[in-house]
């Protein structure tokens, strides 16, 4: 099936999904990584073309007032791509030029989510230090922007975007991926047990899917090997990167014959770092690209991961508060870490978690908010021993009101909570 270049006619949809029915009953769909997984279709150097994807669970979480779809969420079934899809003339060595030219919500379907999960399901960057239960958001689009009736008070522009985005990896390019992450799987169990949260996750033959009609030992070996979808790796995958919206270039190492791409994990919004692990505002939508190829281009540009060109369309946000971290573990233990750039992360994100609730805002919904809302995060020091520094900084026109320090201190309101087990359990430990 080839996308038309002609010009006057309208962009053609080369695969379509209903966002109202369950990804594991469509087409066009898969939730593994692996080298057997034929492309669904085939399009043109050049061509331009649309596709619709569902949001990242398959439509397993709904617009309502409670949490229980998250903590019962399967993850086994994650993450639903759209794809893949070959392009002509590609083979292994060249580089796959994708331009994202749109990314919309459905218009019949303008909400998203966002979610704290269980720390036995999922976890997320303080899973273990809040006792992570579930809780979520749900997030209202007029237009360019976003409401939440569970965390009221903000309201901010999108910068929609494909948080997965990435091209077939070859056979032997799966089998590395299963052993380096099998290692630290092994390498982490405690008393024979797997770590909670999980380190990584191994290939799971439950809840596999590919949308297509293949013979049956093809899909079983697909169930078995497949690589989950959850962490970025080489081919691109989950990066998250939460400018690559309307207007951006990626640059994907190509693996197989045909490229084999596929997409999806659509966010309308995103903070650097997507720290609640279901960490933007999660949406099922339709995105515009087009494709070229440089033949060869791995070689030529030293490629070892995809390279990235920004949107030039990001929300602009020029008045900040900024919240530093360093490598010490000041609100836990007091542990003293050496240059980990995570620990100074986590640090400068329980530093703004901490402000937002003196405004009155409770911890889930802080954990929350710094997850969805353009929140950006920069590596200030990575070279003074021992304490690498990170900024975590918050735009101040997303609320309602002043959020700066007074000299009489925080006005704090009561802005509710977000959306809770219906058993009442909270949703992290204050």
């Amino acid at each position: 099936m080839n996308a038309s270049k002609m010009t006057g006619q309208a962009i053609p949809t080369l695969i379509k999904v209903d966002p109202t029915k369950p990804a594991y009953e469509q087409k066009g769909i898969h939730n593994r990584w692996h080298d057997e997984i034929p492309a669904f279709v085939t399009v043109k150097p050049g061509d331009i073309f649309k596709l619709e994807a569902h949001e990242w669970t398959g439509g397993q979480i709904g617009n309502n007032d409670d949490s229980d779809d998250v903590r019962n969420v399967d993850l086994t079934r994650v993450h639903n791509l759209t794809g893949p899809v070959d392009v002509e003339g590609t083979e292994p060595g060249d580089v796959l030029v994708v331009d994202i030219l749109d990314v919309q919500p459905f218009e019949e379907h303008p909400w998203g989510f966002t979610g704290i999960f269980e720390r036995t399901n999922g976890g997320g960057l303080f899973a273990t230090e809040f006792d992570s239960k579930a809780a979520k958001a749900i997030w209202d689009f007029k237009g360019i922007y976003a409401t939440s009736r569970h965390i009221p008070g903000v309201r901010f522009a999108g910068c929609t975007h494909p948080g997965l985005i990435g091209t077939r990896p070859s056979k032997e390019l799966l089998k590395e991926w299963n052993r380096r992450e099998g290692k630290l799987i092994h390498d982490h169990k405690v008393d024979g047990q797997d770590p909670v949260p999980a380190v990584a996750f191994p290939p799971e033959p439950k809840g596999a899917y590919v949308g297509q009609d293949l013979p049956d030992e093809v899909k079983q070996r697909i169930y078995k090997e497949g690589a989950r979808t959850i962490p970025g790796r080489e081919h691109g995958g989950n990066v998250d990167i939460k400018n690559l919206s309307r207007g951006s270039r990626c640059y994907f190492p190509v693996f197989t014959k045909g490229a084999g791409l596929s997409f999806g994990d659509l966010h309308f919004s995103q903070g650097d770092g997507e720290m609640s692990f279901c960490g933007a505002i999660e949406m099922a939508g339709v995105v515009t690209l087009q494709v070229s190829v440089i033949k060869g281009g791995v070689d030529k540009f030293a490629m070892t991961m995809p390279i990235f060109l920004p949107s030039p369309v990001d929300p602009q946000y020029s008045a900040r508060i900024i919240f530093e971290g360093i490598s010490v573990n000041l609100h836990t233990d007091g542990e003293q870490k050496s240059m980990c750039a995570t620990t100074a992360y986590k640090a400068a994100a329980r530093n703004c978690i901490s402000y937002l609730q003196k405004l009155g805002y409770t911890r889930e919904q802080a954990y929350l908010l710094l997850s969805a809302a353009p929140v950006d995060s920069h590596v200030g020091s990575i070279v003074d021993s021992p304490n690498a520094a990170v900024s975590l900084s918050l735009p101040t026109a997303i609320f309602d009101r002043d959020i700066l320090p007074q000299d009489a201190g925080l006005e704090k309101r009561d802005y509710g909570n977000a959306a809770l087990r219906s058993d009442g359990v909270r949703g992290i430990s204050e």
